[in-house]
């Protein structure tokens, strides 16, 4: 039951599902699959001991980032995401091009609802649709780790009107270039799409200056 219960969590936290203020309590958790506290517990330390989770007095939370470390994971995946997303480029399917096509309509819709949460689930189910299409499989567990923790981040950044307009802008474009299936095209775009959501964390949180 550990396992399942491991599953079904790890499932909720990368689809966005857990905010920075959900508390995950062993004794509720319990309740809902009726099992002991011991398989909870079993799967709530293995997710945080994989980095998903933290530890905390009250319950089970989301990492909390210092600033030093979210900049340190744009570093990452700088390094990461273009090339995995070349590697995915030839991987996709008709029915993935058409997952994301969904998620680019829901995404663009946003400019007009001013709908975060519908805007945050499209990025995540684009994100999703090519990570998931990346044949390195070491390469995209390693993405979807990290991505789990700067969820707060992006969340944030979102919320910036500046920085919503350019996201969607990248969301049709990722989608066009991916059809495209042009690698090279798709690695340059991937690299200018991390660079963008780093500019609009440090313009968001107000730290260029810590960084020149």
């Amino acid at each position: 039951m550990k396992d399942v219960i491991y599953d079904a969590y790890l499932g909720r936290i990368q689809r966005g599902e857990l905010t920075p203020d959900d508390r995950l309590v062993d004794t509720a958790i319990a309740a809902e699959f009726e099992v002991s506290r011991m398989p909870v517990r079993d799967a709530l330390m293995r997710l945080t001991h994989e980095g998903y989770l933290a530890s905390t007095t009250r319950g089970f939370t989301l990492p909390t980032l210092e600033p030093r470390q979210i900049l340190e994971i744009f570093e990452l995946r700088r390094l990461l995401e273009p090339r995995a997303a070349a590697l995915a480029t030839h991987e996709l399917t008709a029915d993935d091009f058409e997952r994301m096509q969904q998620a680019v309509t829901l995404s663009e819709s946003t400019l007009e609802t001013g709908d975060i949460e519908a805007l945050y689930r499209a990025s995540e189910d684009i994100r999703r649709t090519w990570v998931m299409a990346v044949p390195n499989a070491e390469l995209r567990d390693t993405i979807q780790r990290y991505m789990v923790q700067i969820q707060a981040v992006r969340m944030a950044t979102l919320r910036d009107t500046q920085a919503h307009r350019v996201l969607v802008a990248f969301h049709r474009r990722m989608l066009e270039t991916f059809k495209s299936r042009r690698s090279a095209d798709v690695e340059l775009l991937l690299m200018r799409f991390v660079l963008a959501g780093e500019d609009s964390y440090l313009r968001v949180s107000g730290r260029e200056a810590d960084t020149e």
